[in-house]
């Protein structure tokens, strides 16, 4: 059909683009990186007992948000609902436009849903710092979302974007090698097998060291949050072994990098969706320089929900930090919010950015031709030929994904006035 040979020729211009142009574009991404590091206004901010300071000693406040669903797409921001997972959504799109067109959609989509117009937006609204998720494959010679070891690429491209804009970066590892959650957020088969797998574990490491030999001494980085919510609840009977797992994990990590990068501060997440932090008593009496996170979603304002946290940081004299929550009322976001204000902790709601959602800063308008990918994600798949049955029309899909991307762009978003009034997120003349 005509649109499918247009896209199929924009296809092969952008892929032939991104071979000739690969070297020089990797030796531009060094080049920035490096040059920027000694430009930037940033302070090394490091840990001071229970607050995190500067190289003055002037106590650093955090509150940003979380760029979910761009380095790791979710499959509920993409209304696939139980396709949820990266490698789900992926081969839910393979299946309808075929490799070539899938490729072409997610180089499209990495360069336009978070961009430098973005990160100048959450500046002006008062955010000091963005969680930035990714996948461990992004260090790997797996191909995912249409590229192999494109970490850094984009890593060095979203902290320049910052270094302009004066805001800290926290790089948390959302996907690890194995699987630390067992769900669909960490793109697993079910079960977290990063803590029986020592392959996974060695993987784990090795890309941190990676990252920490090319960021140490790199102000722009407030910190290296470990691995996102591991050990889901599921695993209730295992939950002590797999803790004990994690916190060897903990240790190791924080060891190897230290001898790389002994200035960085590191973040670390409790057990069942980093909920519990009974696994950091030892951590603690051992180890300088950490951030405890925290995250909670969906209970009721009071201190019985963060009071656990705020013993802990007492008692061990160490900072906290709700790295993702939100996902709520406007009401529900304002008095947690305050809540957390009122008791000093450190803050990131989570996501920035998603489509057809008031839960979320920015918002932008789902394509009517959607319908036709959630239909599929809804669609009975499990067989070849029920996959050939719920099949649905190719140029319709086509249609979605391209207005998807024209409407995830800056320009085409728009803030949820309510969401970020109750974060206090709003243009400097709004306040």
């Amino acid at each position: 059909m005509k649109f499918q040979s247009i896209f199929t020729i924009v296809v092969v211009v952008i892929l032939l683009g991104c071979n000739r142009n690969n070297n020089s574009q990797k030796e531009d991404v060094v080049a920035s990186s490096e040059k920027n590091v000694s430009s930037s206004s940033l302070s090394m901010v490091t840990v001071k007992g229970r607050n995190l300071v500067d190289e003055e000693g002037n106590q650093y406040q955090l509150k940003g948000t979380n760029i979910g669903n761009w380095l790791v797409p979710e499959g509920y921001m993409f209304k696939m609902r139980e396709v949820n997972a990266p490698r789900k959504i992926n081969e839910l799109l393979t299946e309808v436009v075929g490799p070539d067109s899938v490729n072409a959609f997610w180089h499209q989509y990495l360069e336009t849903y978070i961009t430098h117009e973005d990160i100048k937006h959450l500046k002006q609204i008062g955010c000091n710092h963005l969680r930035l998720p990714f996948h461990y494959s992004l260090f790997t010679d797996d191909l995912y979302m249409g590229k192999r070891n494109a970490g850094f690429e984009y890593m060095d491209r979203f902290m320049d974007w910052c270094r302009q804009e004066n805001m800290y970066v926290l790089l948390d590892m959302h996907c690890a090698p194995g699987g630390q959650t067992g769900d669909n957020i960490d793109d697993s088969y079910g079960y977290p097998f990063l803590f029986r797998s020592q392959s996974s574990k060695d993987q784990f490491v090795e890309i941190w060291l990676k990252i920490a030999e090319k960021y140490k001494g790199d102000p722009v980085v407030i910190g290296y949050d470990l691995v996102n919510e591991p050990i889901a609840h599921y695993f209730g009977e295992e939950h002590d072994e797999l803790a004990d797992s994690l916190a060897l994990l903990y240790d190791r990590t924080i060891k190897e990098i230290r001898k790389i990068d002994p200035n960085h501060t590191i973040f670390l997440n409790g057990s069942i969706w980093a909920s519990q932090f009974g696994l950091f008593e030892d951590i603690a009496e051992q180890h300088e320089n950490i951030v405890y996170e925290f995250h909670k979603y969906w209970v009721p304002v009071d201190n019985n929900a963060i009071q656990q946290y705020v013993d802990f940081r007492e008692k061990y004299n160490v900072p906290i930090y709700v790295g993702e929550t939100g996902e709520n009322t406007d009401q529900w976001v304002d008095s947690f919010r305050v809540m957390l204000d009122t008791n000093n902790i450190h803050w990131a709601f989570w996501p920035y950015k998603k489509m057809n959602n008031t839960a979320g800063i920015m918002n932008f308008d789902e394509p009517g031709e959607y319908t036709a990918i959630t239909k599929y994600a809804l669609s009975n798949r499990g067989s070849y030929k029920k996959i050939r049955e719920n099949y649905p029309n190719r140029d319709s899909v086509q249609t979605a994904l391209n207005k998807f991307l024209e409407n995830c762009k800056f320009k085409n978003c728009y803030p949820n006035e309510g969401y970020c009034k109750a974060l206090e997120l709003l243009p400097q003349s709004s306040q």
